[in-house]
């Protein structure tokens, strides 16, 4: 059965008699795979099963941070979540960024040119380093007042502020990481992306608790801890991303001859991830604008609203490593002439997601108390965070497909429709709704999570049907 599921009718007997663990293995071993013939389930599960994982880990961060810090008490949860929140913009241009080169990546590996995808590689790096310096700075020096903005009461500013300081005026870090991750995915070698976030999350994993408590040798920062945690476990990741993209791999090599910057293709990079980057700002700075709402009801609601969020995360940022997997494919497929196979490949995504994002979503809904008990026992907290669990939830079941839709379309190099949606989903409905439900009706905060779940509804109804409309297929080159 399950060399039907995953093998090809061309394969050898020795491979489709492989079981499930040789397949995971081989998923995770970043062996060279032919994305463009055979199975698509295989094809798929090759490049989502890193993906999944890639993005589980990346939850982790705020994961462990949240854990932790929350044995400091809620005023500490509270300025992390807001910091987060603040994060979303910086997370919403690397995605921006990353989306457009994993596009361009795979459109150049379909074609079979591994020395444009080089070049084009460079290009990229050198955009999000400006990026970095433009956007590094201010954070780091207005942090404190970009709490206030978003709802911190004068003490959790106060109490924030390092962690704020660290956190966003680092976060050229994380746009690096980001974007050479994104690199590696598009040329189809998601397993090394995979065991390399894997490697910093360890020594974030590690040093929380330490830098917390100040154990051992360590110095005691409190909530400064996790923040100079983070930083190093990145840092490290993007110091062996650099040096593995100069060493080269099967599928993408960075050479001398690619270290010179064009005008002509910086320009189409980013106009491109211009795009791109205001669709996720888009996407990001709703939640930005939820949490405003959010935090209106007081530092309790606010904490549990992020505890509901990072326990969510652990399915979400899974979920869009599926998602990812339609982006690389089409990218390939578009890139070798073949449509078809592109379509049929953001389909069977979409069932792959909605069978792995349904089935967590029941288990949290089911189990709603019993998790957000592990990170709070504030009964207001407590309350909150339940109720918004099992609302993001509900909102999954039409996330798993909206978002594989969305992820087909910048895949393409279409980064125009996903943006239009957004726009329309977060902007015009869901923070109005969110707004007047919660503030002018008995609904209260549950207010913002009906209107949290409209806008999911409405974003796969909308995405489905430009989807269907197949203009995103007819988008010939990357420069259309």
């Amino acid at each position: 059965m399950w060399s039907f599921v995953i093998g090809t009718q061309t394969e050898s007997s020795s491979t489709s008699n492989s079981g499930p663990f040789t397949f995971i293995k081989q998923a995770l071993s970043g062996e060279p795979a032919d994305y463009l013939t055979g199975n698509l389930n295989r094809a798929v599960l090759l490049l989502a099963i890193p993906m999944m994982l890639e993005m589980a880990l990346e939850s982790v961060f705020s994961i462990v941070d949240i854990f932790w810090v929350g044995r400091l008490g809620q005023g500490p949860v509270a300025a992390v979540g807001l910091t987060e929140s603040l994060l979303t913009l910086v997370l919403a241009v690397s995605t921006g960024l990353s989306t457009s080169i994993t596009a361009i990546i795979a459109r150049r590996i379909g074609e079979g040119d591994k020395e444009r995808a080089a070049l084009d590689a460079v290009q990229a790096i050198a955009v999000s380093l400006a990026i970095a310096l433009l956007i590094a700075g201010p954070m780091f020096f207005f942090a404190p007042q970009m709490l206030k903005l978003i709802g911190a009461t004068p003490q959790i500013a106060d109490l924030g502020r390092n962690y704020a300081r660290i956190t966003l005026g680092t976060s050229g870090i994380i746009l690096l990481l980001s974007l050479n991750n994104a690199i590696f995915r598009g040329a189809g070698d998601a397993a090394f992306a995979m065991r390399l976030l894997a490697t910093a999350n360890c020594i974030n994993l590690v040093l929380d608790p330490l830098l917390i408590f100040g154990i051992g040798p360590f110095p005691k920062l409190g909530i400064e801890g996790p923040a100079v945690a983070t930083l190093i476990g990145r840092g490290c990741a993007v110091a062996y991303q650099v040096f593995r993209l100069w060493r080269g791999t099967d599928r993408i090599r960075i050479t001398r001859d690619s270290l010179h910057l064009n005008v002509h293709d910086l320009w189409q990079y980013l106009r491109l991830s211009s795009a791109g980057m205001l669709q996720f700002l888009l996407e990001q700075g709703s939640w930005l604008g939820i949490v405003r709402i959010v935090s209106l009801f007081g530092a309790a609601a606010v904490a549990g609203y992020t505890i509901a969020f990072r326990i969510i995360g652990f399915a979400l940022l899974p979920s869009l490593g599926v998602s990812n997997a339609a982006a690389t494919l089409v990218g390939q497929n578009i890139g070798a002439q073949q449509p078809d196979r592109a379509r049929s490949s953001v389909w069977r995504t979409g069932l792959w997601n909605f069978a792995f994002l349904g089935s967590l979503s029941l288990l949290f809904i089911l189990f709603a108390p019993l998790l957000v008990g592990a990170f709070t026992k504030d009964e207001e907290a407590r309350r909150t965070a339940i109720e918004g669990l099992r609302f993001f939830s509900y909102g999954n079941f039409f996330f798993s497909f909206g978002i594989v839709f969305l992820q087909a379309f910048n895949g393409a190099g279409d980064t125009l429709t996903p943006t239009y949606i957004n726009l329309l989903g977060f902007w015009v409905l869901e923070i109005p709704i969110a707004y007047f439900l919660s503030r002018h009706t008995r609904l209260k905060i549950e207010g913002v999570f009906l209107a949290i779940l409209g806008a999911q509804l409405l974003a796969v109804l909308v995405s489905a049907t430009f989807f269907l409309r197949g203009r995103w297929l007819r988008l010939k080159t990357l420069e259309d």
